[in-house]
């Protein structure tokens, strides 16, 4: 297992020399975020990054992510060029050894939630989602722009894409997928990269659009469309687990134990409604995912990938892109740590 941190570059307020400082962190998760999306990514930028990173001790372990077009999504007659651009970025990552690819087939909006600033009672900010108040956004009159989104759009342009998926349901996006998947796994394959899908955050419908990679029964599907090692999963502990009808840890020991989980999401969520949810801590008892019993899922079924802490609060007075300061993505690293040695040191004992 490798203990991984998010950065945003040189944009990001948090430095890659303080990263370095937190212990156990041994890579960096990041990408380029200065093409447009369906472009390739040179070599020369990708190598750039890479050499910024390992000038500060780090390893660039993980690019999250390449943005899939829209319009690969769409099944549009462009598709085609666009994945074969794709394939093209995979190949120019792989050729310089970086090896898991975190990417997701969201349409036109990546991770949604309702409230970036939500008040705990101890004083912090969490991430937060209501149902209600989502459907009571008006997408004519705002647009919307959340961290960690790879594009955002002109009112024109997401009026184009909500009318374009109009005519796509679940099954069109999956046959989208599945040929996507069937054109950049085989590239994969070839470039010693291992591609993991994102599942959808949340695991529902938002605004009427499509989302398919919600539960257990979609990572059955996902993984079958071609059996390979490089057809993988982010296992995302709070988007998967702010879906109430999945057992997480039963899905994770499951597609673990077939060497499809390539990139762990370490975060907790408290349900607060059927559709309703908010971040919390990270330790188990403030949310509704048995962090412990993740953790112990990994150990066990061996493993080797790389695990990050997702979205912390704003803690200390810290302000910076909601869901990424790094005093709580630190603590959470702390606490992943301390559970992995401790439940590694007790199945030894056994």
């Amino acid at each position: 297992m490798e203990i991984t941190f998010r950065w945003y570059g040189e944009k990001d307020p948090i430095p890659l020399s303080y990263i370095r400082q937190i212990p156990k962190v041994e890579g960096i998760v990041s990408a380029l975020y200065d093409i447009a999306v369906g472009d390739i990514w040179p070599i020369d930028k990708i190598q750039k990054l890479k050499d910024k990173i390992e000038a500060e001790g780090l390893n660039f372990s993980v690019i999250e992510s390449i943005p899939v077009h829209e319009d690969i999504k769409l099944g549009k007659s462009t598709c085609d060029e666009l994945i074969k651009n794709y394939c093209q970025s995979i190949r120019n990552m792989g050729a310089i050894g970086i090896q898991i690819l975190c990417y997701n087939f969201m349409p036109v909006f990546d991770w949604v939630r309702t409230d970036l600033t939500m008040r705990n009672p101890d004083g912090s900010n969490s991430l937060s989602y209501d149902n209600l108040k989502l459907k009571e956004i008006d997408l004519n009159k705002i647009s919307l722009d959340l961290p960690g989104w790879a594009a955002t759009y002109t009112q024109k342009e997401l009026q184009n894409y909500l009318n374009a998926y109009s005519k796509v349901d679940n099954e069109i996006l999956w046959q989208n997928l599945e040929y996507f998947l069937k054109k950049v796994i085989p590239v994969a394959e070839e470039s010693n990269v291992k591609m993991a899908i994102h599942p959808d955050d949340p695991p529902w419908s938002i605004f009427g659009l499509p989302r398919i990679i919600t539960n257990e029964d979609a990572l059955d599907r996902l993984i079958k469309i071609i059996d390979s090692p490089s057809n993988g999963i982010t296992f995302c502990t709070g988007s998967l687990g702010a879906n109430q009808d999945i057992d997480i840890v039963k899905a994770i020991q499951k597609f673990g134990s077939l060497d499809r989980v390539h990139f762990v999401h370490f975060r907790n969520v408290k349900h607060t409604g059927t559709y309703n949810f908010h971040e919390t801590e990270h330790p188990t008892e403030f949310g509704d995912v048995d962090m412990y019993e993740i953790i112990k899922s990994l150990i066990e079924i061996g493993f080797d990938g790389a695990i990050r802490p997702d979205h912390g609060r704003m803690i200390w007075g810290e302000t910076g892109r909601p869901g990424y300061g790094l005093y709580d993505r630190a603590l959470g690293i702390m606490y992943l740590t301390g559970l992995w040695e401790g439940i590694s040191k007790t199945l030894k004992n056994i």
